[in-house]
């Protein structure tokens, strides 16, 4: 292994310049390849990554960054000794199984894949490769996310007993409005391209999900293919419950959540913006309120590439690994086959 990793970012669109960012504030790492279909969004990146590194005092020549079309050319680049992958979710697989099969350890952005069959090929091809696989499930490097998951695990509300989440928007737009986005083969719909992150969460904090029981519609969204409005009631192992509101048929959007212990509950009125924070209070004691302002994190994206990076170079296991990522797929899916049958939905 080189003395600072040798990264190469599959995918140069809006997560792959996300991630570059990210990839800036690591010293033991370099860009030194990068591949895309489209040679603007190469051209692109290659101009933010530039900017990123010239914002930190260390000017480089994007010259020095080999370019290719595609993951399996990337893949055969002796230089990368890792990827990350950042291209739409039905891609996830393909450049996966190339990474491992030329032994490059893989992060890959979330969702994990858009199937859970997709997810296991990756699983069982980085585990036969013998290489690292962690999912970019970012929110448990977000500040107020990781507080919730401290404070029920050294039992501040005692045992946990039920947890919602919303996280409400209106249509695709802007950048984020790409024809891919709008089929649910090809990105998951919004349960997996956007709510992976909140079932994701939900896991982390309550255990593994037993079986789920989901509504859902398209309201205002005929041009997609699956639900602009879900509400996901969730079972898990433990026997707690718990429900997620997803909607990208909302003019007032919003994005909070709350946990409920057998001793006390966690409010949270927003994870993002002027109000983010969280209150919570034990039973017999004085509810407590912590701004989000007052928890000091390192940037989520370099938090989190960070961590995958060290994972990688100490051969141990990363805090978010392929599994994690496989069973946010998996609730989804049981979510869209309970919103088909009506009924409740066994999770794999």
């Amino acid at each position: 292994m080189s003395e600072r990793l040798g990264i190469g970012v599959i995918g140069c669109g809006v997560m792959g310049r996300s991630l570059v960012q990210g990839l800036a504030g690591i010293e033991e790492a370099r860009l030194v390849a990068v591949a895309d279909v489209k040679e603007e969004a190469i051209r692109e990146l290659l101009a933010h990554w530039t900017a990123e590194m010239e914002k930190r005092g260390t000017p480089i020549d994007p010259k020095e960054v080999r370019t290719y079309s595609t993951a399996q050319e990337l893949v055969r680049d002796k230089g990368v000794e890792a990827v990350l992958i950042a291209t739409p979710g039905f891609l996830h697989r393909e450049a996966a199984e190339a990474a491992a099969q030329a032994k490059k350890h893989i992060f890959s952005e979330k969702p994990l894949a858009t199937t859970v069959a997709d997810c296991d090929a990756m699983l069982q091809a980085a585990e036969k490769a013998g290489v690292v696989l962690m999912v970019g499930q970012v929110c448990r490097f977000h500040a107020v996310h990781r507080k919730v998951k401290e404070l029920v695990a050294e039992g501040a509300i005692g045992e946990p007993i039920c947890l919602t989440v919303h996280r409400l928007g209106g249509r695709w737009g802007g950048v984020w409005r790409q024809s891919w986005r709008m089929r649910r083969a090809l990105c998951g719909g919004a349960l997996m391209e956007v709510n992976a992150h909140e079932l994701d969460w939900a896991r982390w904090v309550m255990g593994e999900v037993r079986r789920v029981f989901a509504m859902g519609r398209n309201f205002i969204n005929p041009e997609q293919d699956y639900p602009d409005v879900a509400l996901v009631t969730l079972e898990f192992v433990s026997g707690a419950l718990g429900w997620l509101h997803s909607s990208q048929a909302s003019e007032l959007g919003g994005y909070g959540a709350r946990v409920d212990g057998r001793e006390g509950s966690i409010f949270i009125p927003s994870f993002w913006g002027s109000e983010a924070g969280l209150r919570y209070k034990r039973q017999g004691a004085e509810a407590q309120w912590i701004p989000a302002s007052s928890l000091t994190v390192e940037p989520p994206v370099q938090a989190e590439l960070r961590a995958f990076v060290e994972a990688v170079r100490c051969g141990s296991e990363p805090p978010v690994t392929g599994w994690d990522g496989r069973m946010a797929v998996a609730i989804a899916e049981a979510a869209y086959r309970s919103i088909e049958t009506g009924r409740p939905e066994e999770v794999p």
